[in-house]
């Protein structure tokens, strides 16, 4: 079985390298097919691995080399297999071999064909690498090559100064996060002496809780940079200036899903330290109706479903902090179809309506996109958590995880949100689908994608409809490695009221927003000016004022700061001291380079005094070696 976890990982590399060799070339159609088919051998060399763990065999650990050792210090090169990080290779060959398919489509007219394709690949070898390393050095690496991947693809259009600045966003934003986790990182060596996860686990219990608090919550800030968890969310919006392939694989399926699967991954430790456990999980449901509150007046239809991400990131950790960690892991896989789902099908929407984003200039486009209308509106009803689809039994799971561990604030947040996201998704499939044909006030003439496209999307259609089903085979498989938690109510009525009530609850949402959308009475292109007066609208559609407050109260004088110690500092001391220097070598240099004139007099007459002064201290130093009594003497009666 070891061959088949070296081809899942390397492959994607091979597809990266290989559509590099073409970057300086016109778009050629076979550096898609062949990227695409690597990842493609990637996708059975992952299903070939889970088959093996579904059937009950051990995890598969290699160590390829070692990578450092230097007194006790040892990481190797290892990757494992086991039910965890299996899970993540099937989220990621398979969401990663739909876009790679589509994006074939996507960026057909794009001068970038190529270079876009190495990027996409190095995500996908970075991905595994992150979540198939047996250690938390191993992770880092991945960890950091993801957010290099995803800044070289938000900021994929360099030409829009839009994209370069969302990119540079991300990647600060990242950065920060990481400085956190590179902290708890050096705690979890300095207090257990490995970075191995089987070594540290097994030390973690020997461990006084203060120190475990502190290497948790210094993990937990690397998640929540990458996961855009609150305050450094702000990226993942934004980010939506990359290729809508790269929000559907990025952030809508695998990286931002990275903070998720590192605190799933340390479950042993995060159940060591409830406390900290017991904030993830508030910060999640927190997060969840933050970002939801924001996507309810959105008016860019990528950015509604990104807030969509967000707020699903927050149900996962909710679960994840309250120790359902196997709850959280089937979500992540959950949302992970049917959110990318949402993206592609948003893709060939932009595709139809000449990349416009607003959903109020368009309307009635059910009638020429019949087939993404059928995609977008499953994955809607998907996302809203309504049953038999894929969303009900994961979304439901967390409410129960909640309700059962008496966490009732919780709880209440998250079945509210469950209403707000039912609400906004259909807001955006009632716009784009519904009602009136306002795109032709713009003269826009929209139209399917392509049939390929169409097909490749299919499989995540699919998953997004019958994974639910698969809940009882997942919990199996990853009981050992989670713990078998399976939380029951005590009574079966309140279970069967809880669940109707939800059901109930997110039907009336999806009714209010097509009874409030799908009309003819929206204006274009505003559709809002009843609200956009009120305050509740002027805080949402401004993201709180939050992006606002970081640039008056951070960017703004960081950037005032810069100035100030480039202009006093930097010019007026540094470089002119350097540059003082430098003057006083060039002036010293121009005055004695008459030396090497090339007149023969001129030289001769240098070589003289040169001897005569070499003659002088000859004879002062011998004189001072012969008398250098007497002068010690001297010198002592002076008092020196």
């Amino acid at each position: 079985m070891e061959k088949y976890l070296y081809i899942a990982l390397f492959a994607p590399l091979v597809s990266s390298l290989f559509s590099a060799l073409f970057t300086a070339t016109p778009k050629k159609l076979f550096t898609g097919i062949v990227g695409s088919s690597l990842i493609f051998i990637a996708f059975i060399s992952s299903s070939i691995l889970l088959t093996h763990i579904l059937g009950g065999g051990e995890p598969i650990h290699v160590e390829m080399m070692t990578w450092m050792a230097t007194g006790d210090l040892y990481i190797p090169f290892g990757f494992v297999v086991d039910q965890v990080s299996v899970t993540m290779m099937m989220v990621v060959t398979l969401v990663s071999t739909v876009v790679h398919v589509y994006a074939i489509g996507y960026m057909d007219h794009d001068k970038g064909f190529n270079r876009f394709f190495s990027w996409l690949s190095a995500f996908v070898f970075s991905m595994m690498v992150l979540v198939m390393s047996d250690n938390y050095a191993g992770l880092f690496i991945g960890w950091e090559g993801v957010g290099l991947c995803s800044w070289g693809l938000i900021g994929f259009w360099f030409h829009k100064e839009s994209a370069t600045w969302a990119a540079n966003e991300a990647f600060i934003m990242n950065r920060i996060a990481d400085l956190g986790m590179l902290v708890g990182l050096f705690l979890v060596y300095w207090n257990t002496g490995t970075l191995q996860y089987e070594g540290a686990f097994e030390a973690f219990a020997h461990l006084d809780t203060p120190t475990l608090t502190w290497i948790g919550i210094f993990l937990f800030i690397g998640a929540m940079g990458k996961s855009a968890q609150f305050p450094l969310h702000t990226w993942l919006a934004d980010a939506m200036e990359g290729p809508t392939p790269v929000s559907a694989l990025i952030h809508a399926a695998t990286m931002v899903t990275a903070g998720v699967y590192l605190v799933v991954r340390s479950n042993e430790l995060y159940s060591l330290i409830p406390h900290v456990g017991l904030f993830i999980a508030s910060l999640g449901a927190f997060v969840a109706l933050f970002a939801a509150s924001m996507a309810l007046v959105n008016r860019d239809m990528k950015r509604v479903i990104a807030y969509s991400t967000l707020s699903q990131l927050g149900y996962m950790f909710a679960a994840a902090g309250l120790g359902a960690y196997w709850v959280a892991l089937f979500h992540l896989m959950a949302h992970a179809f049917f959110k990318a789902l949402l993206f592609l099908g948003a893709g060939n929407v932009m595709h139809a309506m000449h990349d416009e984003l607003d959903p109020f200039k368009m309307g009635g486009l059910k009638k020429v996109m019949k087939w993404t209308y059928i995609m977008m509106t499953l994955a809607s009803v998907a996302l809203a958590g309504l049953f038999p689809l894929a969303g009900f039994f994961s979304k439901d799971t967390i409410l129960e995880a909640a309700f059962a561990e008496h966490h009732f604030i919780i709880y209440s947040v998250l079945l509210f949100t469950a209403g707000l996201t039912a609400f906004y998704s259909f807001r955006l499939t009632a716009l784009i689908f519904e009602g009136e044909e306002r795109y032709k006030l713009f003269g826009i003439h929209p139209h399917e994608a392509y049939k390929f496209m169409l097909v490749a999307m299919s499989p995540l259609l699919i998953l997004a409809i019958i994974a639910g089903a698969f809940k009882t085979t997942f919990f199996g498989m990853v009981e050992e490695l989670l713990g078998a938690i399976e939380y029951h109510i005590h009574s079966e009525t309140t279970v069967w009221v809880m669940t109707i009530g939800t059901q109930l609850f997110v039907i009336l949402a999806i009714m209010y927003a097509y009874k409030k959308y799908n009309n003819s009475k929206i204006s274009v292109p505003d559709g809002t000016s009843a609200m956009e007066n009120s305050f509740m609208y002027k805080l949402l559609i401004n993201q709180y004022y939050i992006p606002y407050a970081y640039d008056k109260y951070l960017v703004t004088p960081y950037k005032e700061m810069s100035e100030l110690f480039w202009t006093h500092v930097d010019m007026k001391i540094v470089d002119a001291s350097v540059d003082s220097i430098a003057g006083i070598v060039y002036n010293t240099g121009d005055k004695t380079s008459t030396m090497q004139n090339g007149n023969l007099s001129t030289m001769l007459k240098w070589m003289v005094a040169g001897v005569l002064v070499l003659l002088s201290l000859a004879v002062v130093f011998g004189l001072a070696v012969r008398y250098s009594d007497g002068i010690l003497a001297i010198l002592s009666g002076l008092g020196v």
